[in-house]
């Protein structure tokens, strides 16, 4: 990644975090991890990444020391072919039951368990394809590319309001 994207992070003393959540074995269900692992190729100091099957509420540990968490996954949506970007909030109660977890949960657990209050995003990838394969469908490999680049704008241009509009883009999809 650019050495600005480096200088920003350092000069804002910032400890961000990507987690990328999917199922690698079913086609475009796997873009998540994919871009987790772009971006802890970046080697940018104060930005971690995490890729995972699936998100579990021991992940909340992993919120307790950042700033600023952007999960990624992919999504089915027939009608919408691009990248959502969207702010989230905790849930506004812990009622786990289950094995496997959301990003709303995660950070209500965080909350509740270790007074972690990250700021957080999500970046939702348009995925046609669910079949057994590890290969992507042309949309998801694009969707991939644009997350990467909506990464590096959360990073770079920390927005404060979930209708930020991010410099070069058009207004982003909020919840």
């Amino acid at each position: 990644m650019s050495c600005h994207l480096t200088a920003t992070l350092l000069t804002l003393r910032q400890s961000i975090l990507v987690i990328g959540y999917g199922n690698e074995l079913l086609c475009d269900d796997g873009a998540g991890q994919r871009v987790a692992r772009a971006v802890e190729e970046w080697r940018v100091p104060n930005l971690r990444s995490i890729a995972i099957h699936q998100l579990t509420p021991e992940l909340a540990e992993e919120l307790v020391d950042v700033d600023r968490v952007i999960f990624v996954d992919a999504y089915t949506e027939a009608t919408q072919q691009e990248v959502r970007v969207c702010r989230l909030e905790a849930a506004h109660s812990v009622a786990t039951t289950a094995h496997t977890s959301d990003p709303q949960m995660l950070l209500a657990i965080a909350q509740a368990l270790y007074n972690a209050h990250p700021q957080a995003w999500w970046i939702g990838i348009p995925a046609v394809n669910f079949e057994l394969s590890d290969r992507l469908s042309p949309i998801t490999e694009q969707g991939m590319e644009e997350a990467l680049d909506e990464i590096d704008r959360l990073i770079k241009y920390q927005p404060s309001s979930p209708h930020t509009t991010l410099p070069n883009r058009k207004k982003q999809l909020v919840n």
